[in-house]
């Protein structure tokens, strides 16, 4: 239990919205920049004083704020990354570190906080706001879009078109020299990019933490390949897949296949970078509005998401304690595709 003393304890009635926070958390994503954005111009056309909160809960506890401006958001739109900077903070994770991020927040007045993140992010804003009775509101960000409860995350959408550009471009060269190619993608957990990528950019093999036994699979295109000489191709790898990532499968094969010209691509941090897309632009701008609007509504501890393109919100406790699950027809439609 943490006891805290008498000069922070949350008062019984909050007080009317004057001031909110923002900042982006955990990993970067494409799109987040424009989310900050729409949060800052929204709250402020609401009459709301704005402060960015640099390098995610450790700028929080540390007091690095800055106020924001209409101006101070411009021509951040086509940015990847973020303004905020982002950070992980292992002292956040202590009762005392979240102590000293709320004593930050209401030295500096702060009303209310927008994060921008992935479920990492929102358990830590459940477990400050479940301490304080402090209101945060998240918006998903995330490459992975591995959610519960939207059908969308911001950087989504860039990520997988770069991963698609990418094995378009190694394709070219797996064709001209008759290789197969491993290509480990992000999606430590969840495989939806892999899935997606790969049944965009024709995979021969598509491997996945959400389907375990694929493998027999990887060994059939394999066999096939190898007995009829057609050994260019394309396998994605989840960086979780249950085998291990791309180089440990590949070397497996290399010693089961000896003929074949087997190559690894590992495509790393490229996917989190670039210019978003225009839909992580529009789709984020409707997020950070929608985040302005539940604060304005006197929400708190939820999530903006997205269901058939309409906002909904999630409850935090939902959002990070249950599943995105992965479309099995996805996965069936590839199987279909590559028999």
């Amino acid at each position: 239990m943490t006891v805290r003393d008498n000069s922070i304890e949350p008062s019984q009635k909050r007080k009317k919205l004057q001031k909110i926070g923002v900042f982006t958390s955990g990993g970067d994503a494409p799109g987040m920049n424009a989310a900050v954005r729409a949060v800052t111009r929204a709250a402020l056309a609401n009459k709301l004083k704005v402060v960015g909160i640099r390098r995610g809960y450790q700028g929080m506890i540390e007091g690095d704020f800055i106020p924001l401006k209409s101006n101070d958001v411009s021509g951040i739109l086509q940015l990847g990354g973020t303004m905020l900077k982002t950070a992980r903070s292992a002292e956040f994770r202590t009762p005392e570190g979240r102590e000293k991020a709320y004593k930050q927040l209401k030295k500096a007045e702060i009303d209310a906080v927008v994060v921008i993140g992935g479920d990492g992010s929102f358990t830590g804003a459940l477990v400050m706001s479940q301490e304080y009775d402090f209101p945060f509101i998240g918006i998903p960000g995330t490459i992975d879009n591995d959610i519960y409860g939207t059908d969308y995350t911001i950087g989504y959408d860039t990520a997988l078109n770069t991963v698609v550009q990418a094995v378009d471009k190694i394709k070219d060269t797996a064709r001209s020299h008759g290789r197969i190619f491993f290509v480990e993608v992000m999606g430590r957990e969840a495989g939806l990019l892999a899935l997606n990528s790969g049944i965009a950019c024709g995979a021969e093999v598509i491997l996945i933490p959400e389907a375990k036994g694929d493998h027999d699979q990887l060994n059939k295109f394999l066999e096939k390949g190898y007995k009829s000489k057609e050994t260019s191709g394309i396998i994605m790898v989840a960086e979780g897949d249950e085998a291990g990532g791309a180089i440990q499968i590949a070397e497996r094969v290399r010693k089961e296949h000896p003929d074949l010209d087997v190559r690894v691509s590992i495509l790393g941090h490229i996917q989190r970078g670039g210019s978003p897309t225009a839909k992580d632009r529009v789709n984020a701008t409707k997020m950070g509005v929608a985040a302005v609007d539940a604060l304005l509504d006197d929400q708190k501890s939820i999530m903006i998401g997205l269901d058939n393109e309409k906002i909904v919100h999630v409850p935090f406790n939902k959002a990070v304690k249950l599943n995105h699950s992965i479309d099995t027809n996805l996965m069936d439609i590839q199987k279909l595709l590559n028999t």
